[in-house]
């Protein structure tokens, strides 16, 4: 306080300034979610998290500790059986992977997802080839299409490449690239 009981200036006006700042709500808040598996195995036990828009986190923790669980209730993969999960402030329930994919969320799976047979550029835009408008896959579009994406984000990839003759962290950054082709906004 200055001489004779006063605030300064400065200080009440930081004071009213800090009351006037309204934090925006978590990108993704994950509360008192509960998965139970039968017969009646406990793997979520009022799990909480929340993540903020740009932040980039790990979720560290022994095997069976509900980890992956976790990250597949909010994909849709597994459904909870109590607790919310609220998605840019509304609630959302994830029936299904394409639901999150639709709302921005996409996630890379520990076992990799990708037929061996096809090229890079296929496996990327598999289920969301872009067409003419006859409605035929343009193929070189979406050859073209997955060059950017690749130039944007500076992969060392051949879009041409058979996916069986590329290493295994090739693969993951394939796994990354169709998500990040179908511009999600959050990667699990």
């Amino acid at each position: 306080m200055a001489p004779g009981g006063e605030m300064s200036t400065q200080r009440a006006e930081a004071q009213v300034a800090d009351r006037s700042v309204q934090l925006a709500p978590p990108l993704i808040q994950m509360q008192g979610i509960v998965k139970v598996y039968p017969p009646n195995v406990l793997a979520l036990d009022d799990a909480t998290v929340s993540f903020a828009d740009g932040e980039i986190h790990a979720l560290v923790g022994e095997n069976g500790a509900g980890k992956s669980t976790l990250m597949k209730v909010l994909y849709g993969l597994v459904h909870h059986d109590r607790g919310e999960i609220r998605y840019r402030g509304r609630p959302v329930r994830f029936r299904s992977p394409g639901e999150a994919i639709a709302a921005g969320i996409g996630m890379v799976h520990q076992e990799i997802l990708l037929i061996n047979e096809y090229t890079v550029w296929e496996n990327i835009v598999l289920g969301a080839e872009p067409v003419d408008r006859l409605g035929r896959i343009d193929r070189k579009r979406a050859r073209g299409e997955v060059q950017a994406i690749i130039d944007r984000f500076h992969f060392a990839l051949d879009p041409d490449a058979i996916v069986a003759d590329i290493s295994v962290a090739a693969r993951q950054k394939v796994e990354i690239l169709k998500l990040l082709y179908r511009d999600v906004s959050v990667l699990i």
